[in-house]
């Protein structure tokens, strides 16, 4: 099997996707956090600067989805058709409330009329929440493992067996640390009396994260212990969740400080350490077989030849310092507060 630095192509593949849909999480993740506290803005121009907030930013941000889908495509085909066999009805759902954000944003400050903007408010509040809340149902059954036979074909239920508790639980947890970084982030781009209320808000949203992270972890530990066997075996990985508790504890303090920097930067942190303590809770597998762990899907058994894992690799290798670079511009270009004007949404 071809390796680089001792690595073999389907781990530093694993690495890579791994990396993308990490980079999509932190930074949509503002972008749905946002959206999720909108109605939560009573008046008309504090929604409008909310929306503008992430006006430049919200459709860049999804190229990471973009480019993470066809990364795990590439990689792993049998990753990738086996998760959207069993996981069909919430990517279709993710699909249609991705649609309509897109909507709601582009259309509601279209008319003036209070029930139009309301509407679109709604619209566009709502479907924030049940993005943020899909992407959690997901990893919730991707740790939990599926209903998986011979072939790798799912073997489970279609329509509501996607909402197990579990599941669920790591729905509302994915909710309540997108809102904290919502939060964070219109902190840094607001003022006034909307910046005094979003200040409110946050201590709201992290004491919603303590709560549904801490029973998500308590469920973990007691109903799905295999989940923790990588950490048994590998005693050096729990500085990880270490790490994840310092950064997330750090949090409160730096907002307090008002260093809201800083404290997006930790918030983020939290959320890649979460990651990370995913992927090396499943590593090598990518979906778990609950019926037979021989028909597990790995990243061995799923990935792509060596050849076009390689010749991936090295369009990764020239095209992430391209990318990286775009998205130091586009941040640095719109830094700062938000302020309205004729092209504002």
């Amino acid at each position: 099997m071809e390796t680089f630095l001792g690595i073999d192509y389907p781990t530093l593949w694993y690495l890579v996707i791994g990396s993308l849909f990490s980079g999509y999480a932190i930074l949509e993740g503002f972008d749905f956090g946002a959206g999720a506290w909108h109605l939560f803005f009573r008046k008309d121009l504090s929604r409008r600067i909310a929306i503008n907030a992430i006006g430049p930013i919200w459709d860049a941000n999804q190229v990471w989805l973009v480019i993470g889908g066809g990364a795990l495509f590439a990689g792993f085909p049998v990753m990738y058709a086996t998760m959207l066999s069993a996981m069909y009805i919430p990517f279709m759902l993710f699909l249609m409330f991705n649609v309509l954000r897109a909507a709601a944003i582009k259309f509601r400050s279209a008319e003036e009329m209070p029930w139009w903007r309301l509407s679109w408010d709604i619209i566009y509040s709502v479907s924030c929440i049940m993005i943020a809340f899909l992407l959690g149902v997901v990893l919730g059954n991707i740790l939990q493992g599926f209903a998986l036979g011979p072939n790798f074909s799912y073997k489970g239920g279609i329509f509501f067996s996607f909402l197990n508790p579990y599941a669920i639980m790591v729905g509302f947890t994915t909710l309540s640390i997108f809102m904290t970084q919502g939060a964070i982030f219109l902190l840094l781009k607001t003022e006034g009396r909307l910046h005094a209320r979003l200040t409110f808000l946050l201590k709201n949203g992290m004491v919603f994260f303590i709560i549904s992270f801490g029973i998500t972890t308590l469920y973990t530990l007691v109903f799905i212990p295999e989940v923790t066997a990588n950490f048994r075996e590998n005693p050096l990985y729990f500085v990880v969740p270490v790490l994840s508790f310092l950064a997330v504890a750090n949090v409160p303090r730096l907002v307090s400080k008002k260093q809201y920097m800083k404290a997006l930067v930790f918030s983020s942190l939290t959320m890649a350490f979460l990651l990370i303590l995913v992927a090396l809770q499943l590593y090598p597998t990518l979906l778990i077989s609950t019926i037979d762990p021989k028909y597990s899907v790995t990243i061995y058994n799923a990935a792509s030849s060596q050849k076009s894992l390689g010749i991936m690799l090295t369009i990764v290798a020239i095209g992430a310092p391209l990318l990286g670079a775009y998205f130091f511009f586009l941040y640095r270009t719109f830094n700062g507060k938000v302020t309205l004007d004729d092209t504002s949404y």
